[in-house]
């Protein structure tokens, strides 16, 4: 099965969960899945990158029931399950961010006569995951928009996933979690069921982000009381978005497609063309779908939404690389969000707004050899237009 390199799902189980992930998304439509599942689709940001997000409920058995469903409709390159949880270790703040490095189903166990025994099973996070999520963490971008004063670390350890809702510190359950789960970092009730669908599914990445809302310690009425819910969720969707978006922009640049407007796939291919002697290639293709457009030279792009979709991948690898510092790209990223919305207006004036926010992006990103070289050719391109 090929899995859409510009797509990813994001599911939750709350509705506070759900709303503080789409406050992040532009463009959402409705898609409807025949068995009455409700996804809504949308871009992260100003950028191509696509989401699809559903709503699964509480538990573990929905979580991967919807989790498998999701994954046969969109064949996402992965699926990430975004919201709170309880935090079990001291050190870690209420409105922290911890990412699963492993999931415990802390439910297993056989019954014998001297006692109930631990039957663990778990799922570590693939590795290329946890780079990028590691890496994500590092920048620190991802607190962009929180509000004043919101400075949550980010964790990474196992997370318990059970059935119940865990709310002491020295009950029979907390004390089990502790004799076999003893490096479980925080507590939750969906994960298990979701990494269990990825597993089935060729392994496909799935990555558990959570804010910690309370302490699992009996106090969760009184942080509950505090609004500690709907902080800890938008900050679980800060971090999540951005590691969507750079779980994309990887996909991308490994050269397995590229995402059309709606997070379809586009795929890219190659002709090697050989020639010796006095010979010469002329035109040289495999299967060609819509138009052909010849004469237009090897670095003139012929459709304008893709090669910006393109720049903006280049433009946030070359921050990720170091060759862009922040203020530079921020101020690159605004100028290209302007210029796409010159794109998608489609007036005379847009195109002229277009072409002036091209020109300020190039300016920006000039000592950038391969972004200066691709915003020449689009410019050019505009210029012809106009």
């Amino acid at each position: 099965m090929s899995r859409n390199s510009g797509l990813v799902v994001i599911l939750t189980a709350l509705n506070l969960e759900y709303e503080a992930v789409r406050e992040r998304l532009t463009g959402v439509r409705v898609h409807r899945h025949p068995a009455g599942t409700r996804f809504e689709v949308g871009r992260i940001g100003g950028s191509d990158c696509g989401v699809a997000l559903a709503l699964v409920g509480k538990g573990n058995h929905p979580a991967a029931v919807l989790a498998e469903r999701a994954m046969a409709e969109f064949s996402p390159i992965a699926v990430l399950f975004v919201g709170v949880a309880g935090g079990l270790w001291p050190n870690i703040q209420l409105g922290d961010v911890v990412v699963a490095s492993k999931i415990y189903a802390y439910h297993g166990g056989t019954s014998e006569d001297d006692g109930l025994k631990a039957r663990p099973k778990a799922w570590e996070i693939p590795h290329e995951a946890d780079q990028i999520a590691h890496h994500v963490a590092r920048a620190g971008n991802w607190r962009r928009g929180l509000p004043i004063g919101s400075a949550p670390a980010v964790h990474f350890g196992p997370i318990a996933a059970g059935e119940i809702v865990q709310d002491s510190a020295i009950s029979e359950q907390a004390r089990w979690i502790r004799q076999h789960y003893n490096d479980a970092v925080a507590i939750e009730m969906e994960a298990a069921g979701v990494a269990q669908a990825g597993h089935l599914n060729r392994a496909l990445p799935v990555v558990v982000v959570r804010g910690i809302s309370d302490r699992a310690d009996g106090s969760k009425a009184a942080t509950d009381g505090e609004n500690w819910q709907p902080r800890a969720a938008r900050h679980a969707a800060a971090f999540a978005t951005v590691l969507a978006q750079e779980l994309i922009i990887d996909s991308l640049s490994s050269g397995s497609g590229t995402a059309g407007q709606d997070g379809s796939r586009l795929m890219r291919s190659t002709n090697r063309n050989i020639a010796t002697g006095n010979a010469r290639v002329g035109v040289q293709a495999g299967h060609i779908h819509g138009d052909v457009n010849i004469g237009l030279g090897p670095d003139r792009p012929t459709d304008l939404t893709a090669s910006i979709a393109d720049l903006r991948h280049g433009l946030k690898r070359a921050h990720l690389d170091g060759r862009l510092d922040e203020g530079t790209y921020a101020a690159a990223e605004s100028e290209l969000n302007a210029a796409t919305d010159c794109l998608r207006e489609g007036s005379s004036e847009g195109k002229s707004g277009l072409l002036v926010a091209l020109k300020r992006l190039r300016g920006l990103v000039a000592d950038v050899a391969e972004l200066a070289a691709q915003l020449a050719a689009i410019i050019a391109v505009v210029k012809e237009m106009s």
